[in-house]
């Protein structure tokens, strides 16, 4: 069955739905939100919201699950999920075939080099070091997005900020027209870059001479709860600790020199005060920058939330951490509501919080349960299948670069053997599903023909896969096997249902019919459902789908 078919498949699906659009559509007359807040929690699998929700507070994800909606089946659904990818996702409603963000990290097509989805080297940081593919714009990102949407209806009067711990993470969010914010890991500010403005404004330039971020200096990371709340977490002895990889509560943030340097500010990126000053940053941006505050505006705050992935990966989110951190968030969360609340009254606010990706359990922890599982190492993988591919076409290194999941081909060479690209493309690929923790590998001529299979992991890789920049071999591993070249923690990248299922919550009484709905729901539903909320045109890649069921009727 063809790509094209899959698209189509889930809008005939909904005859119902689509049918209730015009009733479910707000009156002219029901007030806009003053604030449309997107919170993207890097890197939470919607499993670990409905595990963990008894022990929450009373203000923050308890208050989005009682009094919003709650769709527990939506997903990232594209094969390749990682940070970069999802985020591009979320606000422009738009598959990565289509906007262009195919992954953190892709092999540019032309010099064949490794390049980052947000590196522009026209642009510096503001008042802060950039190296060499430091992420400085959205130039890569080949769609518009929500906010860009607003800004334009609005005649630019609408604000649109991000706010993240990872500079993909804010500028993603932001958009074309938006403005971005990112934690600098060398120094622990915040900053934004020459591709948004010359210069700070003058409430960033206070924030940063307040310099929050030191006073975290010698702090010790606790669990919060009672040890028996932790019971069915896995057990530390899982990992054995090292001095460089600590696994067991209490964590001290210092630096091994003894003073504030960037160890110390790296390493506070693997710890709940990532967030704590994330939030922080972004409750000073509310102040600074008046938003909400103009009458008959509604403006739009992006807050990525980037602690999570970062312990997830060090730890796995079976891991004691993993389960202390959200419940650490979901108290900072319940503070910035309040704020919210406060500053600009109950009720105002629309808020939507998801995820970019899950998360797998790690390899050691999915092994103890008698699980398969384990880690591929792309590198080894490819100079292993080199050797093959040399062994019968007598040339070396036919791929030519990977960026895992995707290998490139050197075409021009096989051209000169006189071989079919085809032929050369499915002898690796049946070399590589022989190896160990590989499921499947799809191929340049399979993708261009639409001739993936009526599977869902081929639509999901199919809407990730861009004929300009993705590989020309495109490997999808086992389940609770993924790539990398270490031999601890875990990392996420794949079509399987761990990495795609992420929260989907929306809160905003006025909007937002509270309940649990079971129905099938992906993040790129998300632009536009906002569009059809705020009366804006959706972004042009918006291929989602408005959320009615869980709108309120006027």
């Amino acid at each position: 069955m063809r790509a094209s078919t899959f698209f189509a498949r889930r809008l005939l699906a909904l005859p119902l739905l689509a049918a209730a659009t015009v009733h479910a559509a707000p009156t002219a007359e029901k007030a806009a939100p003053k604030l449309v807040l997107v919170l993207v929690v890097d890197g939470l699998p919607a499993e670990q919201v409905q595990r963990y929700r008894g022990q929450f507070g009373q203000g923050g994800l308890r208050r989005l699950l009682d009094e919003g909606a709650t769709f527990g089946n939506a997903h990232q659904a594209h094969g390749v999920t990682v940070t970069a990818v999802g985020h591009a996702s979320i606000l422009s409603g738009a598959y990565p075939y289509q906007h262009g963000v195919i992954g953190n990290n892709w092999i540019d097509p032309v010099s064949k080099n490794p390049v980052y989805c947000t590196e522009d080297a026209r642009y510096t940081y503001i008042d802060e070091e950039t190296k060499a593919g430091d992420g400085t714009s959205p130039m890569r990102l080949r769609v518009d997005t929500l906010g860009d949407g607003l800004r334009y209806a609005s005649g630019n009067r609408a604000k649109v900020i991000a706010v993240s711990g990872k500079d993909r993470g804010a500028i993603l969010l932001a958009g074309k027209t938006g403005t971005a914010y990112m934690y600098m890991d060398k120094s622990g500010n915040f900053a934004s870059s020459s591709y948004y403005m010359a210069a700070h404004p003058q409430w960033v330039q206070q924030y940063r001479a307040r310099r929050p971020q030191d006073g975290y200096y010698g702090k010790t990371w606790k669990p919060l709860l009672a040890d028996s709340a932790y019971a069915g977490d896995a057990p530390d002895e899982l990992f054995p600790a090292t001095p460089g990889a600590p696994n067991r509560f209490p964590f001290s943030f210092y630096s091994d020199s003894g003073s504030l340097d960037a160890d110390y500010y790296n390493r506070l990126k693997t710890s709940p005060f990532l967030d704590e000053l994330t939030l922080e940053f972004a409750r000073a941006a509310v102040e600074g920058e008046r938003l909400g505050g103009t009458a008959g505006v509604t403006d739009l705050l992006g807050v990525s939330l980037s602690a999570h992935d970062y312990i997830n990966h060090t730890y796995g989110p079976e891991s004691k951490m993993s389960h202390d951190h959200l419940q650490r968030l979901d108290r900072m969360l319940a503070d910035f509501f309040t704020y919210l609340d406060r500053k600009l009254g109950a009720g105002n606010v629309l808020v939507v919080l998801t995820a970019d990706h899950g998360f797998p359990n790690t390899p050691e922890f999915v092994k103890a349960a008698k699980g398969d599982a384990g880690r591929v190492n792309a590198g080894a993988l490819v100079a292993s299948l080199n050797v093959a591919l040399a062994a019968k076409y007598g040339v070396e290194k036919l791929v030519i670069a990977q960026s895992a999941p995707n290998f490139h081909l050197d075409y021009a060479a096989i051209d000169k053997l006189g071989v079919a690209r085809a032929e050369v493309e499915n002898t690796a690929a049946a070399f590589l599903r022989a190896q160990e923790g590989v499921a499947e590998v799809y191929t340049r001529s399979q993708f261009e023909a639409d001739a993936l299979g009526a599977t869902r992991m081929g639509l999901l890789m199919r809407r990730t896969w861009n004929r300009a920049l993705s590989g020309d071999l495109v490997v999808v591993n086992k389940p609770n096997w993924y790539f990398s070249s270490g031999s601890s923690g875990t990392s996420h990248g794949s079509p399987y249902a761990y990495d795609t299922n992420v929260p989907l919550l929306l809160s905003g009484r006025k909007w937002i019919k509270p309940g649990y709905y079971g129905q099938y729901a992906e993040t790129v539903d998300i632009a536009p459902t906002l569009a059809n909320l705020l009366r804006l045109r959706p972004p042009a890649g918006s291929e989602g789908r408005v959320l009615v069921e869980a709108l309120q009727t006027p």
